[in-house]
C-alpha cells in the first residue's frame, strides 16, 4: 500500500529546501538593485509555507519504510513539484511571462534540457538568470542521486546493471550510502568550482562564470547571453566548456575511484571508453567536413566542431555558431547525436551509452546463435555477465523511447509545426538537449513562438525523458494504485 504521508513528508522537506534556495537569486537582485527581488521573496515564502504545512501535517510518517511504488511516485512528484514552485519567480517577476511559459522555463531548467522561451535574455535580471542556472544545477545533482540510488532498484531501462556495481563501490570506497551521497555532492561542487575558476581566469566576469559553471556541470546549457557561450568569442572559454561537459558526462562514481587511486578500474570501464570514442570520432568527422568543404578554416573547424558536437551529444545545448548553416552531414550527425547522451550516473540525458552497448551485445549474441545453433553464448557488459532481465529492460526502453518519440512528433505536427521543427523538437525535449533544428527552434532561436499546446506537449516530453520514461508511465497503470 502506498505511503502517501511519507511521500508528502519528503516533499514538504523538498519544498522548504527550494524556498531557502530562492534567497540566493534574491540576494543577487538586491546587490544589483533589481526590483524583482520581491518576487523571489514572495516565492520563497510560498514555497516554505507549503513545505512546512506538508511536513507538520505528516509528522511521524518517517518511521514507515518506502516500497517500490512509493519510490516511483516520490521521484515523479519531486520533479513536478520543483518545476511547479520553481516557476513562481518567473511568473511573479517583471518578465511578463504567463504561466505556460513560466512552467516551461522551470521544467526545462530542472530537467536540464536548456530549451528557453525567453526572447531576450539580456532583459532578465541577475536574479532570474541565476535562478535558471540554479534550477539546472539542482536538477543535475538530483538526477545523479536518482541514478545511483533509485533507478537501479526500480530496474528502469536496464539500470539494474549498476545495482551490484553501486553496492560494490559503496562497500569498497565508503561504508554507508549516506556517505556516498555526501561524496557525490562534494565532487559535484568541486567540479563546479573548478569550472567557475577557469571561466573567470579566461575572461568571464564573476557573475557569468558562476552561472555558466552551474549549467555546464549540470549539462543543462542555460546561458546568461542570447548568443550562448559563443557570445564571449573566446576559444579558451569554449574549450573549457567542452572539457567540463565531457567530465560531467562521465559516471560521477569514477571520481571516487580516481580519488582512491583506483586508476585501472576507471580506464577499464567500457562505458567510459565507448563514450569517449563516440565523442571524439564525431568531433573529428565534423571538423574534417567543415574544413574540407571550405565551410570554416582549420582553426574555426576545430573550435566550433569540438564545442558544438560535444554540447549536443552530452545534451548540454551550448552553441558557438549556427550549425544549421554547416550543411547536411553535421546536421544529421547532431540530430542522431541528440539521442546518445553520456554515461549512466552522470548529469547527461538521452538514451545513455550503456544501453547502446547492451543492445549491441545482444545483437552480436543473436548473430552468433544463428551461425552456431548449438553453441552457448553469454552476452557481457563491462566484463560481467548480462542477465536476461537486463537485456529485456533495455530492449523495452528502446521500443518505448521510439514509440514516445514518434507520438510526440505527430502531436507537435498537429499544432501546425513543420516536419523539421516537429521532429527536432520531439528529439531535443525527449533527450533533454535544448536547441533544435531549423529556423523556428534552432540555435539562434527560442521556443517562444510555439503555441501553448505545443509547449505543454514539450513540457511532458522533457519530464518523460529526464525520468527515463518508465518512472512516469508506470503511474498510469491501474495495477500501480492497487494494494
Amino acid at each position: 500500500m502506498l505511503h502517501f504521508k511519507l511521500i508528502l513528508n519528503v516533499l514538504g522537506i523538498l519544498l522548504i529546501a527550494i524556498g531557502i534556495l530562492m534567497f540566493i537569486p534574491l540576494i543577487f537582485d538586491l546587490v544589483y538593485q533589481n526590483t524583482s527581488w520581491f518576487s523571489f521573496l514572495i516565492s520563497a515564502l510560498i514555497s516554505v509555507s507549503f513545505g512546512i504545512a506538508l511536513f507538520l501535517s505528516t509528522r511521524g510518517s518517517n518511521k514507515e519504510r518506502l516500497i517500490m511504488q512509493d519510490a516511483f511516485l516520490l521521484t515523479s512528484s519531486s520533479w513536478l513539484l520543483i518545476a511547479l514552485f520553481g516557476c513562481i519567480p518567473f511568473f511573479l517577476s517583471e518578465t511578463n511571462m504567463n504561466f505556460t511559459d513560466s512552467f516551461f522555463e522551470s521544467m526545462s531548467g530542472v530537467t536540464t534540457t536548456g530549451s528557453s522561451v525567453i526572447q531576450n535574455i539580456s532583459d532578465m535580471s541577475e536574479g532570474i538568470l541565476i535562478w535558471r542556472a540554479l534550477l539546472q544545477w539542482v536538477g543535475g545533482v538530483g538526477i545523479i542521486v536518482m541514478a545511483l540510488s533509485i533507478l537501479p532498484v526500480l530496474q528502469v531501462g536496464g539500470m539494474q546493471v549498476f545495482r551490484a556495481e553501486s553496492s560494490d563501490t559503496t562497500d569498497k570506497i565508503l561504508p554507508r550510502t549516506a556517505q556516498i551521497s555526501t561524496a557525490v555532492i562534494a565532487i559535484y561542487c568541486v567540479l563546479t568550482f573548478s569550472c567557475f575558476a577557469l571561466y573567470w581566469i579566461f575572461g568571464m566576469n564573476a557573475f557569468d562564470s558562476f552561472a555558466h559553471a552551474m549549467t555546464t556541470i549540470a549539462t543543462g546549457g542555460f546561458s546568461t547571453k542570447n548568443e550562448s557561450i559563443g557570445f564571449f568569442n573566446n576559444s579558451y572559454i569554449e574549450y573549457t566548456s567542452a572539457i567540463f561537459m565531457i567530465l560531467s558526462s562521465l559516471p560521477i562514481l569514477i571520481y571516487l575511484k580516481f580519488s582512491k587511486q583506483q586508476f585501472k578500474s576507471v580506464f577499464n570501464d567500457t562505458q567510459v571508453r565507448a563514450f569517449l570514442i563516440i565523442i571524439f570520432t564525431s568531433v573529428i568527422l565534423v571538423i574534417f567536413y567543415l574544413w574540407l568543404n571550405d565551410i570554416k578554416n582549420l582553426n574555426e573547424s576545430i573550435r566550433h566542431g569540438f564545442v558544438n558536437v560535444t554540447s549536443i551529444i552530452t545534451g548540454t545545448g551550448y552553441t558557438t555558431d549556427n550549425y544549421n548553416l554547416w550543411g547536411p552531414f553535421p546536421i544529421y550527425l547532431l540530430f542522431f547525436g541528440m539521442f546518445i547522451g553520456g554515461c549512466a550516473g552522470s548529469t547527461t540525458c538521452g538514451i545513455k551509452v550503456f544501453r547502446f552497448q547492451i543492445l549491441f551485445e545482444t545483437f552480436k549474441n543473436q548473430i552468433q546463435q544463428l551461425l552456431h545453433p548449438h553453441g552457448v553464448f553469454v552476452p557481457h557488459y563491462n566484463h560481467k555477465k548480462l542477465e536476461s532481465d537486463v537485456t529485456t529492460s533495455v530492449m523495452s526502453f528502446f521500443f518505448v523511447f521510439i514509440l514516445v518519440f514518434v507520438a510526440i512528433t505527430l502531436l507537435l505536427s498537429m499544432t501546425n509545426l513543420d516536419f523539421v521543427t516537429s521532429l527536432s523538437a520531439a528529439a531535443t525535449s525527449l533527450a533533454n538537449v535544448g536547441p533544435g533544428l531549423g529556423s523556428t527552434i534552432g540555435p539562434e532561436s527560442t521556443f517562444y513562438s510555439l503555441s501553448v499546446t505545443a509547449k505543454w506537449i514539450l513540457i511532458i516530453s522533457m519530464l518523460l525523458g529526464r525520468l527515463e520514461l518508465f518512472t512516469i508511465l508506470v503511474l498510469f497503470l491501474p495495477a500501480f494504485w492497487r494494494k
